[in-house]
């Protein structure tokens, strides 16, 4: 190995350590938070002399974890899929068929990713209210899903893109019809990365904190983030609980990257390739 290809080794190492350090000692500095005595105010990364392990089930019950969680995951279930399935379609349809004003129609997607969320509160709240939907989960499920699907469909026409066409030429040749195509090659092909995309929507609305909290007046039909109010009072803030609360907040989506590293990392070596 020549000397410029070793420094260049091990100037990459120390970047990627650096990264790591970086996302890493944070959460280190939570853990250490999290298990000091209730009520002091822990400095740095010590670790406590006598670690208290139930503070995680304080935080549990302080916060009425169980209940946001089941919120959290049927607000999920409501977001994900849903629009996942309609990114993908309008995806494909806008990369890989002739649809009629399909860039204009793209071109007006775009513009809801230049929208400020903080814009859209207000006329939500109004909206809502008009249908009787506020105070229900649909209040968070619908905005949702209409401001995740921009990026979504700018996700998926991207990998659509990048598909050669002589697949889709082989298939009508063959007599496939368009949703033949669609089922049994695109989207195949397209595992990575619908599933990369279900995860980062997965992220958005498991820690969605602004819609749940303007919209939904009972704290039990909000998401997990909400739950971080209750360790803050009038007067001060359980640092302690409040560490240990976030670490059982973040426990579920760091579970589901996990699950899903390879389809991520696949989907974005793929548009890196592309």
């Amino acid at each position: 190995m020549t000397t410029s290809g070793l420094a260049h080794r091990v100037t990459r190492t120390a970047i990627l350590l650096a990264l790591m350090l970086f996302a890493i000692v944070p959460l280190l500095s939570m853990f250490t938070t999290a298990l000091a005595a209730p009520g002091s105010t822990p400095q740095g990364l010590s670790w406590p002399s006598d670690p208290h392990w139930h503070n995680f089930v304080d935080a549990w019950s302080a916060a009425n974890l169980i209940a946001l969680f089941r919120s959290s995951a049927l607000i999920v279930l409501g977001v994900v899929p849903a629009t996942v399935a309609m990114a993908t379609a309008a995806g494909y349809a806008l990369a890989q068929l002739n649809v009629p004003f399909g860039r204009a129609i793209y071109g007006l997607l775009l513009v809801g990713l230049t929208l400020p969320f903080e814009a859209l509160i207000t006329p939500l709240y109004y909206d809502l209210r008009s249908m009787g939907l506020l105070g229900t989960r649909l209040a968070i499920v619908l905005p949702l899903i209409g401001l995740l699907m921009p990026f979504g469909v700018f996700w998926m026409r991207a990998h659509f893109l990048g598909v050669e066409p002589a697949l889709t030429e082989a298939a009508k040749v063959d007599g496939a019809t368009t949703w033949q195509t669609f089922r049994r090659i695109h989207l195949p092909l397209a595992t990575s990365a619908w599933s990369a995309l279900s995860v980062l929507f997965f992220l958005a609305s498991w820690n969605q904190y602004l819609l749940p909290l303007v919209l939904v007046d009972d704290p039990t039909k909000r998401t997990v983030a909400g739950g971080l109010g209750a360790f803050q009072g009038q007067y001060g803030t359980d640092t302690v609980l409040l560490c240990a609360g976030s670490l059982l907040i973040i426990l579920p989506s760091l579970v589901i990257f996990l699950i899903f590293q390879r389809n991520f990392v696949k989907a974005l070596m793929q548009g890196a390739v592309k």
